[in-house]
Parts: structure tokens; C-alpha cells; sequence
């Protein structure tokens, strides 16, 4: 059991603290993914609005064979990570593949959720009783490091769902740098990308009608009430998205109703909202094949090959380190 002081000293409570005491106020990301947030997000994926997932399960339907070819180029045999698993649905169509294609293979997913993890495992163990399946639960960083000291065959890292739309320029060639380090020289990257397209489709993504989205993101404001021990009222925060063009990047936040102040009991302090003061919850940044690459390059790789959707919205660009 933690402590009141083991809860303050956490990751999650000085992210808080950190967020909620800048200007504007912030809370990341990261920490959508508790077991609820999971759930919504799968919910989200199958929404009409949401074109990623489908765009990017085309690719994976259409694209099959070659993606097998470009995996199994000059090596028999590899590992499948994939960072942030979710529910799986679009790797089983390439680890269906595998299996008909008898490649010897691994697959272990990495998720910051116990249960996205848990639920994961029971399901590819019931579809794929042949699969060799290895689930890890927690930071991505750690358990590669520790995957690349235990075996020297090729590793295929899948990052998938435009997750690196959620870091900047700067952010994401960083993310992709401490990736490079933990990889071999025979490991392939295997990233999806949100392509820039026309604003509304992207806008309506991100703002659903059936207010998913909206959950999503007040469910974060549930998990600090939960785990820190706050008293936020959701009834007194609204959802609003956004997207702006130039910078090509959608954004989301909570938007505070009225003048309110929220406690959290293991910071031991309170926070003043003013009313319709903004919490920047997320950016969802939108790639060009020209920025792609230049992030490849800034970030130590090169483009073997970029798979697109019938549409273009989508691509899933695999990267060989240089």
C-alpha cells in the first residue's frame, strides 16, 4: 500500500503539480491511459468520425504481404513490440500473416495499462493458440533496454495509431533518439502517421457527437480525484477541441465553468480555476511525407519504405536505424 508520502513523490502527483501550477494550466497526456481511460479510447476507435484506426487497418489489410517482405528482409526470425498495444485488433491482421507465413516469431506488447495488457493476452491466446505471446506492463524505455540486453535478434518496433501526433517537432525526434538507442543496428521501426488533410475531417475526429472524446478526457480529471485524492466536480469542466492549420496540429482541453477552487490531498494544496480558464490537455500534431523524413534523419534513421491508405489520410513509415 503507498503512503501519503509515496503518492506525493510519484511521477503522476509531481506531473500534476507541475501542470496545474504553470500558465496555462496543463495536464499531460500520458496519463489518459489508466484502466477507464483504455476502455474509452477503444470506444473512440470505433467511432465514425475517428478515421485513424480504419485508415491505418486498411493499410494493414491491403499491405500485408509487403509489410511481411520489409520485416523479413535479410532475417529470418524477429521479435514484434509494439509500444502501446490498445486492444490489438489491427497487429492481429499482420501476426495472422505471420502465423500462416510460419516465420519464427515473438510477439510482446508494451502497455502503461495492467489491463489493456491482461485483456490483450487473453484474447490473441484464444484467436492465435500458436502465438508466442509475452505482455509488459509498464514504461517503454525500461523494458526495451532490458529486451536488447537479453537477445541480439532482430526486434521490430511497432508504434502505432499516430501516438507520436502527441509530441512536438522537438518532442517526438527526442522520442524517437532514446528509441534509437535501446535498438540494434539490424532493428526496424515500424511508426504510423497522421497526414495533413482537409480540417474539418480532422477537427470531427477529435470532437465526436456521441461526446466519447469528451470522457476521455474528463476521465483524467477522475483519475487524479482517485489516485491524489481530489475533489474535482466534472459537471464544472466542458470539452473543447480545436485545430489550427498552420501549425497543423489539433488540441484539446477542459474548459473550467465557473470560478471554482479544486483541492488535491496529496499535494496538500489547492488550485484556483477562473471561470472559462483552458487546461491544455493534448496536441495531436499532423505529418507531411517531407516532415517525416526529416524527423527519420534528425532522429538517427532512414525510410525503407511508407505504406499510404486509398485516401492518403494515413501512413505507417518502417525506419532502419543509420
Amino acid at each position: 500500500m503507498q503512503t501519503s508520502t509515496s503518492i506525493k513523490q510519484s511521477t503522476f502527483a509531481k506531473d500534476i503539480l507541475a501542470g496545474l501550477t504553470s500558465t496555462p494550466k496543463s495536464i499531460s497526456s500520458k496519463y489518459f491511459y489508466d484502466d477507464e481511460g483504455s476502455r474509452l479510447f477503444m470506444e473512440i476507435m470505433k467511432l465514425p468520425e475517428y478515421y485513424l484506426t480504419k485508415s491505418e487497418f486498411e493499410i494493414f489489410s491491403e499491405h500485408t504481404a509487403e509489410i511481411f517482405d520489409a520485416f523479413t528482409s535479410d532475417a529470418s526470425e524477429f521479435d514484434l513490440i509494439e509500444l502501446g498495444a490498445g486492444d490489438g485488433t489491427k497487429t492481429a491482421v499482420l501476426i495472422d500473416h505471420f502465423l500462416k507465413r510460419n516465420v519464427d516469431f515473438t510477439y510482446t506488447p508494451i502497455d502503461i495499462s495492467k489491463e489493456a495488457c491482461d485483456a490483450l493476452s487473453t484474447k490473441f491466446k484464444a484467436r492465435f493458440p500458436e502465438l508466442k505471446i509475452e505482455t509488459q506492463n509498464g514504461d517503454y524505455f525500461q523494458i526495451l533496454e532490458s529486451l536488447k540486453i537479453k537477445s541480439s535478434r532482430r526486434k521490430i518496433l511497432l508504434f502505432l495509431g499516430s501516438n507520436i501526433g502527441n509530441f512536438n517537432r522537438e518532442q517526438a525526434v527526442d522520442f524517437f533518439k532514446q528509441l534509437r538507442q535501446v535498438m540494434h543496428d539490424n532493428d526496424l521501426l515500424f511508426v504510423g502517421f497522421d497526414l495533413q488533410k482537409d480540417p474539418h475531417v480532422i477537427l470531427n475526429a477529435y470532437d465526436d457527437a456521441q461526446g466519447v472524446t469528451a470522457a476521455f478526457n474528463l476521465n483524467l480529471l477522475n483519475r487524479i480525484n482517485r489516485e491524489l485524492g481530489a475533489n474535482f466536480d466534472l459537471s464544472k469542466f466542458s470539452y473543447y477541441a480545436m485545430y489550427r492549420p498552420v501549425e497543423c496540429a489539433a488540441r484539446s482541453f477542459l474548459i473550467s465553468r465557473e470560478k471554482q477552487t479544486v483541492s488535491i490531498e496529496a499535494l496538500d494544496r489547492s488550485f484556483d480555476f477562473d471561470q472559462w480558464e483552458a487546461i491544455f490537455m493534448e496536441i495531436s500534431q499532423k505529418y507531411s511525407p517531407v516532415l517525416i523524413k526529416e524527423i527519420a534523419g534528425e532522429s538517427g534513421f532512414a525510410i525503407d519504405i511508407t505504406f499510404y491508405d486509398n485516401k492518403n489520410y494515413y501512413c505507417d513509415s518502417l525506419w532502419r536505424p543509420i
